[in-house]
């Protein structure tokens, strides 16, 4: 039997009622959707739907606190054009009234020809920098946002996500035996912190499985947990 310590107990607390919120706002859906990847999954998550003012201030308040619990050293936050930039803004707020105030800046996908120009806005990229994003699919933007930081003179140093889906990613069509994760923490050398995993949804719909069609919601996301899962401790 393992004994989880106070830490992580309050970890998986948060993952739970993430996950609960995630499900009641419908960014968090079950039934069949293709993948980047072209995989056929049987949940989508798609934070584009926390979409006003009360979901914001708690998902911020969600980011906020896995950040702070997972002990990472940052200096500012960067959120990458496009759906970054309300992440890093808010989730700033919310460090803020927690008693950790750091700057925060975006960029622009389009460069601005007029006023201050360029494609960063907000405070100078200094320091070690801290990038929030929704989900990770392929590495793709962390290695973009890397580049514009470093670009800057400033440390590319961690990410936070939402749901880190603990799947294989693809590369040149195929499987790796990777997740995009563990690219980023040990290719690119980036910490990661994140609010829930594949396994916290999986012990939602674990604990929810007497409700109706979330029993059979938890067989399909475990099926596919065991075709595409990578080892979480590789």
């Amino acid at each position: 039997m393992v004994v989880k310590g106070a830490q992580q107990q309050d970890q998986d607390r948060l993952a739970q009622e993430f996950v609960q919120f995630a499900v009641d706002a419908g960014v968090l859906r079950f039934g069949e959707f293709k993948t980047k990847a072209g995989r056929m999954s049987p949940y989508f998550f798609n934070a584009g739907l926390f979409d006003d003012g009360a979901k914001m201030g708690r998902l911020a308040e969600f980011y906020a606190k896995a950040i702070l619990a997972s002990g990472m050293e940052f200096d500012m936050v960067f959120g990458p054009a496009y759906k970054g930039i309300p992440l890093a803004a808010t989730v700033a707020v919310e460090l803020a009234r927690l008693g950790r105030n750091v700057p925060f800046a975006y960029n622009r996908k389009e460069a601005k020809d007029h006023g201050e120009g360029g494609t960063l806005v907000g405070a100078p990229l200094q320091g070690r920098v801290l990038v929030i994003d929704d989900v990770m699919s392929a590495g793709t933007a962390a290695r973009e946002s890397i580049a514009l930081i470093r670009a800057a003179g400033a440390t590319p140093h961690a990410v936070a996500i939402a749901l880190d889906r603990q799947e294989k990613a693809t590369e040149n069509g195929h499987d790796v035996d990777h997740s995009a994760v563990q690219y980023v923490r040990h290719q690119l050398g980036l910490q990661v912190a994140t609010i829930a995993t594949l396994a916290d949804l999986l012990q939602y719909l674990q604990t929810h499985g007497g409700e109706g069609e979330m029993q059979a919601h938890h067989a399909r996301v475990l099926a596919y947990r065991q075709r595409y899962g990578v080892d979480t401790q590789a």
